[in-house]
């Protein structure tokens, strides 16, 4: 087996190993879940580890994240339910990232990037859209910072989770991308109670796990 092959196997395994059945706390209403490793939990936030995997992508603009995702959930929806080249469906996964700038001025619309993570039967080769306006997205290996929270993720109450999780990574001296955070969502819009949400920022160097980390486990 020649050495380019044996790459491409091992490139597949991993996209494939980082995409699998939900299972544990988080993820309980989709099939299949973005899978990391918990590194250390401290009462304020949560340290995890991400293998490398791809999403389908677009973007909106608008004032406020609630419009904004909802303009890009419509069209990320019917590419899952068989508006691509190949007329493939396939159900939901979790989670639902929306990628948001921290520059946002309030009298002018930002740009919110909304990704679904692809099933890991099609990691490598998913469906072509026949849309214009979505894309693939290759998120790369990485250790992230996670503050949850219930309820529905609105602009202000996803707001204010970013400003509690950032607040704690400032008093913990810890390092992380400042031009943009993840408003991360679990549930279908159809369930009413006991939603899980997510504020994401990704961790620069080594992650800090605070001054009084509990067990991981």
């Amino acid at each position: 087996m020649s050495v380019c092959v044996v790459a491409l196997l091992s490139l597949e395994s991993l996209a494939v190993s980082s995409v699998g059945n939900s299972s544990g706390r988080v993820c309980t209403a989709s099939g299949e879940c973005l899978q990391f490793d918990l590194l250390c939990r401290t009462a304020e936030y949560e340290v995890r580890r991400y293998s490398s995997s791809r999403w389908v992508s677009t973007d909106a603009e608008a004032y406020f994240l609630g419009v904004g995702a909802a303009m890009a959930f419509r069209r990320l929806y019917h590419y899952i339910s068989g508006a691509n080249k190949e007329g493939v469906t396939f159900e939901m996964t979790a989670p639902v990232l929306v990628e948001v700038p921290e520059e946002v001025k309030m009298w002018e619309p930002a740009i919110y990037t909304l990704s679904f993570l692809l099933p890991s039967a099609y990691q490598e080769r998913p469906p072509t859209p026949t849309n214009e306006k979505l894309y693939f997205t290759e998120m790369p290996d990485m250790d992230v910072y996670v503050r949850s929270y219930g309820g529905w993720m609105l602009s202000i109450t996803s707001r204010l989770h970013t400003h509690l999780l950032s607040r704690a990574l400032t008093r913990a001296h810890a390092q992380y991308n400042h031009t943009h955070h993840y408003a991360v969502g679990y549930d279908s819009p159809l369930k009413l109670l006991n939603r899980h949400n997510e504020v994401w920022y990704v961790a620069e160097g080594e992650p800090v796990c605070g001054t009084n980390p509990t067990d991981a486990h």
